[in-house]
């Protein structure tokens, strides 16, 4: 058994940090057990105290209960998220479980369960303040929700449902991170790169390279990759061959194939739901969310599916003549839609992707997302060279907030390699709160992640974004904001700690300052001159802006209604069958497909994070486009009243209130969804 001295538990480092390069991943296993071990003997210690249960023995000590559990969750799960291997990948399929296990076993201890219940039945008298009264009431909930109130045999039951479905969930996306990094698209001829830029030449060179092709130029299933190769190759038949195995992942036949894993955690989340007395796995999910019902969701992408149906017939339509005056004789493929989509931008705003991207060198970029949360927040943000990282290409940051008081460390990995999974996120090594250590120190700062998978550069050049990954650097900085400008009490209502529909609001709504004028003049420079983003190519962008909106929409909402109808419909033998079947209910456009085919889910089936929660981006989104034209109503995109009101209310405030309160006090009233219509140009 490892010794509390071990590298996955010290974390004396600078800035809090343990010292990454010692980990290693013979470490892990070792450091999962004196953790849990060391998290069950705290669990013990509160469920058998003596002493009638207080807030204070009670609550807040299991605030703090587990902490060598979470740290090497943390390391662990970063690690199995950007820099897997093999080792990594068995450890994750034994832990999964093995996690899931371990917390339905507090969530059913019953001695547990009754102090928390004791104090949740009394709780109008006991004199809490407000954040006090939020942590019980989702602490109680919690419990409710993990079947703490079921008997004995519903409750082994459902331990072995979560322990199954953790289980599938690690399975699933190791399966799609098989079926990404075992494709590769090898060039070579000239002819193969007709329309390629030189930037995204570059790029596929640079990963062949890495791959052992030097010479030759390499398309893999990296959104940074494939999205821009059909945008631009003039080659229909690669765009083809590319574009079909980019949306085959998971769906392909042999031991990567998902449907299997589907149909069981289907089956698996109907029958917990139905232990614990709801309706629908969608009714449990939605039971702490804003939306509150399945309806009100199909509500919202209802409307919003009829619109965007609408607008992508007409777009396809203009496309189609596109094609016919080019003397192509074929319909619009979903292979052609990107390329003919960006020859038709080009042609309405006369600018291209490829003319924009040098104006968006990722450096400026993140000098962008910085510059904004100093101008609204007072952040200022410093490179840490001489610390690494947990990867060599992870950098590191010390935040300090307007009075120059340090409030936070930030790791930032930017770019794509074959052992880090696709899309980008943020997540929390620390979570921020104010309680009192068992050290006798006070409260502890967080510890905030953002990784992406832009294509990385040869080197000695410029990673070059697009606007859309220029979009997502924003996004997922505006989350790592929300995780570092926290200032509650209890760690559980910290940072992102909030429900599924809400937790979107502070990233999307960051993206609006990438587009503010006095941003992009500042930054948006040209990687080799040095020189700003021409007047009449920023007025195109932001013309542009709600261009193809109809594909856009069509391809998020069909998603997040297919995520809905699993999560309604029940247990389904065929998922190809069933996906299917609910796009042609929905008159799904031949000439588009879904942003993420069920076989290829992450979101919805590697964890039960975003399952039946996929909407909530647009959920968030409506929110997030009344919540910018607050400020635009001041005349000022940086108005320092209306940045204090969102600092406080928004991005500093957790889950420590309903979010429908916290958005009521930053806005003065309920958003509606005129402004996210406009803003997407579906008005």
């Amino acid at each position: 058994m490892t010794s509390p001295a071990s590298p996955i538990f010290d974390w004396t480092g600078p800035l809090g940090l343990p010292e990454f390069s010692k980990i290693t991943d013979a470490d892990f296993a070792p450091a999962f057990e004196t953790a849990l071990a060391e998290h069950d003997a705290d669990i013990a210690a509160i469920a058998d105290n003596s002493e009638a249960p207080s807030f204070s023995n009670t609550l807040e000590t299991l605030e703090l209960a587990g902490d060598k559990l979470s740290k090497v969750s943390a390391l662990f799960w970063n690690r199995a998220g950007t820099d897997t291997n093999d080792v990594i990948q068995a450890l994750e399929r034994d832990i999964a479980p093995r996690m899931s296990r371990h917390y339905s076993k507090i969530a059913m201890n019953r001695d547990l369960f009754e102090r928390v219940d004791a104090l949740y039945r009394k709780r109008n008298s006991l004199g809490l303040t407000p954040e006090q009264d939020r942590l019980l009431e989702r602490v109680w909930k919690s419990f409710i929700k993990s079947g703490a109130a079921l008997d004995e045999d519903g409750q082994k039951r459902l331990a072995v449902v979560g322990e199954t479905l953790a289980s599938l969930g690690a399975q699933f996306g190791q399966n799609v991170l098989a079926d990404e990094r075992d494709y590769l698209l090898l060039l070579e001829h000239e002819a193969d790169l007709a329309g390629l830029s030189d930037d995204l030449r570059a790029a596929m060179a640079a990963v062949a390279e890495d791959l052992g092709h030097k010479g030759k130029y390499a398309v893999t299933l990296s959104r940074s990759i494939i999205e821009p190769f059909l945008a631009s190759s003039e080659r229909r038949d690669l765009r083809e061959t590319a574009f079909k195995a980019w949306t085959a992942r998971g769906a392909k036949g042999g031991v990567t194939d998902n449907a299997a894993l589907i149909s069981e955690i289907i089956a698996l989340r109907t029958e917990k739901a139905t232990l614990l007395g709801y309706d629908s796995y969608a009714a449990y999910k939605l039971d702490n969310s804003m939306a509150k019902t399945p309806e009100a969701v199909e509500t919202l992408l209802g409307d919003v599916w009829t619109r965007a149906v609408e607008h992508a017939d007409i777009d396809r339509a203009e496309l189609a003549k596109l094609i016919a005056e080019e003397g192509g004789n074929h319909e619009v493929a979903a292979w052609d839609w990107r390329y003919y989509a960006e020859k038709l931008k080009a042609q309405r705003f006369d600018f291209s992707e490829a003319e924009l991207k040098p104006y968006f060198p990722l450096g400026k970029m993140i000098d962008a997302c910085f510059d904004v949360a100093n101008r609204l927040f007072g952040v200022t943000m410093t490179e840490r060279k001489d610390i690494a990282g947990p990867h060599k290409d992870a950098r590191v940051f010390e935040v300090r907030g307007r009075d120059g008081e340090m409030i936070a460390t930030f790791i930032a990995d930017y770019f794509a390699r074959p052992s880090k999974r696709s899309g980008a996120w943020m997540s929390g090594m620390r979570s921020q709160h104010k309680l009192k250590m068992p050290d006798g120190t006070t409260g502890e700062q967080p510890i905030i992640t953002n990784v992406m998978n832009f294509a990385k550069p040869a080197a000695g050049s410029e990673a070059l974004l697009s606007l859309n990954d220029a979009r997502t650097l924003f996004h997922e900085f505006g989350h790592a904001l929300h995780g570092m400008l926290s200032d509650v009490t209890y760690p559980s209502l910290a940072g992102t700690s909030v429900s599924r529909d809400f937790v979107e609001l502070p990233s999307q709504l960051y993206e609006h300052w990438l587009t503010v004028p006095a941003i992009l003049e500042k930054h948006a420079r040209h990687y080799k001159t040095g020189e700003p983003i021409p007047r009449a190519l920023l007025d195109k962008v932001l013309a542009a802006q709600t261009f193809n909106a109809g594909f856009a929409a069509v391809e998020f909402t069909a998603s997040a209604l297919v995520d809905m109808a699993w999560h309604t419909a029940g247990d389904k033998a065929d998922p190809a069958t069933f996906e299917a079947e609910t796009l042609k209910k929905l008159g799904m456009p031949e000439a588009i497909v879904m942003r993420h085919a069920s076989p290829h889910f992450l979101h919805v089936f590697s964890g039960e994070g975003y399952s039946a929660g996929y909407y909530s981006y647009m959920w968030s989104e409506v929110l997030d486009a009344d919540a910018f034209a607050a400020f635009e109503e001041t005349g000022d995109p940086f108005d320092a009243d209306m940045a204090e009101k969102l600092r406080a209310n928004i991005y500093s405030a957790g889950g420590s209130r309903d979010p429908a309160e916290l958005y009521e006090a930053f806005r003065g009233r309920m958003p509606d969804a005129t402004a996210m219509l406009e803003k997407r140009g579906l008005a």
